[in-house]
């Protein structure tokens, strides 16, 4: 979906295919099929945007097969599908029963997580329309933090470096500009905007930047002004935002709250869960561990990374940041210029809800997907800007 905002300039809106993940080419273009192309209908749009999701054997069969790649793009067309971001966050295994850390390798120490973003980038170069000339990338934000120390920070560094270059020569040989944004996540080195400006200070250029993910921000209790005020002031930039709600809940130590919040601890995600206290943000890796005895104060408002459906935040007593996701929004979009031209609805954990509140059928989830965007639609125009054909 093409926004046009009162300063002239386009802004995309697309939804996250990682909902559906998918290992191989074929799965990937079932997904059209099945999901993408459904929810274009659903919203009677002649075009719609998707932030494609290529796990790591999906994105080796298209760079290294030409032909496959072009017929991958004249598929997006024929289904009236454009790209013009890609999810490379996860590498592979995002539909496995248990994904949990697992998700956070390889990290940028590892040569792998280099290579397969420099697929990404020349792969999403053949994959823009051909009215469009930027591209971007969002990607782990460096490491998990537990596996980080300096030899390895030295080595992530030096291959973002290596990265921006890259993306430099690539621009020079196609013609189109792709950046990569650095997604802050709870629990990770680089888990709030001001951990992504000491991570980015030192870059050279202005091709890598920040993803702000806005369940992220919310369950890390940024509050969106100020964060965004300091991106400005160090000069990074916002290439890409994921427009997402966490779960909320304002008085853990009830026992009807607690019971609540046991319905979203699952096995397959994890749900790193914090609490602001007067001596700063406390947090567990996961909701279960949160639940578990006194391992995080119950006597402040608890957030937990659980990207719940924009349009359908839980029943009382638990709520969702959504109010964080129109705040950023607003800063991000409803000034005289817009700060990133590329939204992405990022909403993968249908099938992890409680099961009361999960799709049971293929054509719900399409409905639900339909639903969110049409929520994202709704605050745009809201903001001023106008839906394009």
């Amino acid at each position: 979906m093409r926004f046009r905002h009162p300063d002239g300039s386009t802004v995309h809106l697309a939804y996250c295919t990682n909902v559906h993940p998918a290992e191989t080419l074929d799965g990937v273009l079932a997904q059209l099929r099945d999901h993408c192309e459904p929810v274009r209908r659903c919203l009677g749009r002649d075009r719609l945007g998707i932030g494609l999701w290529l796990a790591k054997d999906a994105a080796r069969a298209l760079i290294t097969d030409p032909v496959t790649l072009r017929g991958l793009r004249a598929e997006l067309d024929r289904r009236g599908l454009e790209v013009v971001t890609l999810n490379g966050f996860p590498y592979e295994g995002f539909g496995a029963q248990e994904v949990k850390y697992r998700v956070y390798q390889p990290d940028w120490a590892d040569p792998e997580r280099l290579a397969h973003t420099t697929d990404l980038a020349r792969l999403l170069t053949a994959l823009l329309p051909d009215d469009v000339t930027e591209g971007t990338v969002s990607t782990l934000p460096l490491a998990w933090r537990t596996d980080f120390d300096e030899h390895t920070a030295a080595t992530a560094g030096a291959a973002l470096t290596t990265l921006s270059g890259r993306l430099e020569a690539l621009e020079e040989l196609t013609g189109k500009s792709i950046r990569i944004a650095l997604e802050p996540e709870p629990g990770c080195t680089v888990e709030t905007t001001a951990d992504a400006i000491g991570a980015l200070a030192a870059l050279p250029g202005d091709r890598i930047g920040v993803c702000i993910d806005t369940c992220h921000l919310a369950t890390s209790f940024e509050d969106p002004a100020t964060a965004l005020t300091a991106l400005g002031a160090a000069g990074v930039g916002i290439p890409k935002a994921q427009l997402s709600a966490a779960l909320h809940a304002e008085h853990p130590h009830l026992p009807e709250v607690r019971t609540a919040l046991a319905a979203f601890a699952e096995p397959r995600f994890l749900h790193q869960t914090r609490t602001l206290t007067p001596g700063g943000l406390r947090g567990t890796d996961d909701l279960g561990e949160a639940l578990a005895g006194d391992a995080l104060p119950d006597d402040a408002p608890w957030r937990a990374h659980f990207h719940v459906p924009l349009h359908a935040p839980p029943a009382p007593p638990l709520t969702s940041t959504l109010h964080v996701l129109q705040e950023a929004l607003a800063l991000l979009v409803g000034g005289a210029q817009p700060r990133t031209r590329h939204l992405e609805v990022e909403t993968y954990t249908w099938q992890a809800l409680p099961p009361e509140l999960r799709p049971r059928t293929r054509t719900q989830l399409v409905d639900g997907i339909a639903a969110e965007l049409t929520l994202a639609r709704d605050l745009l125009t809201d903001l001023g800007l106008k839906e394009l054909p």
